[in-house]
């Protein structure tokens, strides 16, 4: 007899889930952005399908918190538990808390964002997460032929910031080399009051021979007060020589960079 196992699968974007073309949900689009001043309220909309081919979706909507850690990873918290949380002031219609959708079929929701008269903190941007979750899991097979029930969530993470936000600045606060890993450690904080997102590229210039190297470009979200530390791997077949790397952290328009240098010898 085989076993039957439960799976329940979780996604922070866009979401489409696959087993035999039987079961998946979409929710677009993954980020949704609101600015709005204190005691108004502004609504966007969300569109949830149901991508399966054979099976209806219970679908019910709730919400939660969340934050980046140093690595630039989703961390999840209970709605409102968080300093930056606006969960409290988000509200969807009635009739979409709880839906059911047949295969193929797509739903708009409305999603309300109402900004408190008065805030008790002093920030400019709040963060949520809206979950879509299924409450039917269904019946399928794994690659192995294993019987599986499958339920899916997928989230949609809210970003709201008053009109006044509208400084970004970051700033690098150590570019180094770390031999053993054989990657460059940056690290760089958000000192600005809104989010700040964009690329980190990186130029190697071999001093001896004068070769330029151009590493993969890293991409990257921060929010304000974020430490982030990220590393910067070496290709693999670096030539051993003394280099100059040049670091840019391009997060807007060309008033918007942050350059760092660094001499180091690969042995």
């Amino acid at each position: 007899m085989r076993k039957l196992f439960f799976i329940f699968l979780y996604s922070f974007v866009c979401f489409f889930y696959h087993l035999d073309a039987q079961t998946g949900v979409s929710v677009s689009p993954p980020r949704v952005y609101f600015e709005s001043g204190l005691g108004n309220s502004s609504t966007q909309k969300v569109t949830v399908t149901n991508v399966s081919t054979k099976n209806s979706l219970d679908l019910a909507v709730s919400l939660g918190d969340w934050e980046y850690n140093e690595k630039g990873e989703n961390i999840m918290s209970a709605a409102n538990t968080l300093p930056s949380s606006c969960a409290g002031w988000i509200s969807v219609n009635k009739d979409d808390n709880y839906f059911t959708l047949a295969p193929g079929q797509k739903k708009d929701i409305d999603v309300t964002l109402t900004v408190p008269a008065t805030l008790s903190d002093k920030l400019f941007t709040h963060t949520a997460v809206l979950y879509v979750s299924q409450m039917n899991p269904v019946d399928d097979v794994d690659s192995k032929g294993a019987n599986i029930k499958v339920s899916i969530r997928s989230g949609i993470k809210i970003f709201h910031k008053l009109p006044a936000a509208k400084n970004k600045k970051l700033e690098i606060q150590n570019l180094s080399y770390g031999k053993s890993k054989e990657i460059l450690d940056l690290s760089f904080d958000n000192l600005g009051d809104v989010w700040a997102d964009g690329k980190i590229t990186t130029d190697l210039v071999n001093t001896q021979n004068g070769k330029k190297t151009t590493l993969e470009t890293i991409i990257f979200y921060t929010m304000p007060g974020n430490k982030r530390q990220v590393g910067i791997p070496l290709p693999s077949g670096l030539e051993k020589g003394k280099y100059t790397a040049s670091v840019m952290i391009d997060y807007g328009d060309r008033d918007n960079l942050e350059l760092g240098e660094l001499n180091f010898t690969y042995e």
